[in-house]
């Protein structure tokens, strides 16, 4: 079932906080272009795109989790939609990047994959094999395998990868995770670099911040 529902008027300032992972990459994305925050949850990570003048698009099977987060209707489509056991909500559209956080559902990768139009970015980040023996979650069947990422993406340009172990500050858990910010280039005929430095010539500059 998918269902287009509204967005919350008051800020819910009790989210966490955006993955740091996304902050650091969120600059790959054109300015101004759409976001899709895939499993949203409070939408940390639109609230992260929004401030930063993206049109985001939301979608979580959770109605409460999309009812909290606060970002105005002109600026936000936000859909409640089971995507593992229904059909996908966006079909046929493609987006300027494809945001996915704590969330793994292997079926539905190629889909994410053909979501991003050309020069759009994924920005990825989950457990992976190791995590069961630190904490949750634990099953294989939400534990990436060592570099899937990069099997996943091997269409993609690969901007940044990391896949091991993470400490945790005080009152966190310590978890293994794999991470990957990935760019569906757009052909270039004009050999021209960044769309957003027309005047600069030479091969695509992903900064490395």
């Amino acid at each position: 079932m998918i269902v287009k529902s509204p967005i919350s008027e008051c800020l819910n300032t009790d989210a966490a906080p955006p993955s740091a992972w996304v902050r650091r990459w969120s600059h790959l994305v054109a300015p101004g272009g759409t976001v899709l925050d895939v499993a949203c949850g409070q939408g940390r990570h639109a609230r992260w795109f929004h401030e930063r003048n993206h049109p985001v698009v939301l979608v979580d099977r959770a109605r409460a989790a999309i009812e909290s987060i606060a970002i105005p209707a002109q600026a936000c489509e936000a859909v409640v939609a089971d995507i593992e056991n229904g059909p996908w909500p966006f079909a046929g559209r493609q987006f300027d990047a494809v945001v996915v956080a704590h969330y793994l559902w292997r079926p539905l990768m190629p889909t994410l994959l053909d979501s991003l139009a050309p020069g759009g970015v994924l920005i990825y980040e989950t457990f992976t094999q190791g995590n069961e023996t630190v904490g949750k979650p634990s099953r294989p069947d939400f534990l990436l395998r060592t570099g899937e990422l990069l099997t996943l993406c091997r269409g993609l340009r690969i901007v940044a990868f990391e896949d091991g172990f993470q400490e945790a500050p005080p009152g966190q858990a310590a978890r293994f995770v794999q991470r990957i910010a990935a760019v569906r280039e757009a052909a270039n005929p004009a050999g021209l670099s960044d769309p957003a430095s027309p005047k600069v010539s030479g091969p695509p500059r992903y900064s490395l911040l």
